[in-house]
């Protein structure tokens, strides 16, 4: 079983900043196939679906979400991932999951974290 952590959510006015972080123990890469495993941020709004913010691999590539638009920097340390956000905007209010997963011979492994709210208001 693996466990996520996260941390790091709160209330912030527009144009504010917060990091979120998300600390990953347990059987991580349990038969794993060929070594890589994935921790992604994803978030969702209230009412909305959950879409997927940044992605990064322990071998070191990082992608985003279209809207990032700059606004976000994701960065990993070994099991630890990590979100820098700022700029924030109203609309950038939700719940931010962490998620890890990776290749087994019988399927994905995945593990979800159980949110952390991210309220940007003024």
């Amino acid at each position: 079983q693996v466990q996520l952590v996260e941390s790091g959510g709160g209330s912030v006015q527009p144009g504010g900043s917060l990091r979120l972080s998300c600390a990953a123990s347990g059987s991580i890469g349990k038969s794993n196939i060929d070594g890589f495993n994935t921790m992604e941020w994803y978030r969702q709004a209230p009412g909305g679906e959950r879409e997927l913010v940044a992605a990064a691999t322990n071998g070191g590539a990082l992608t985003y979400g279209d809207f990032i638009k700059g606004r976000f920097t994701a960065s990993r340390d070994r099991n630890t991932l990590y979100l820098q956000m700022g700029s924030l905007k109203p609309e950038d209010t939700a719940v931010y999951y962490c998620y890890i997963h990776w290749k087994t011979i019988v399927g994905n492994a995945a593990f979800w974290g159980q949110g952390t709210l991210v309220t940007v208001s003024s």
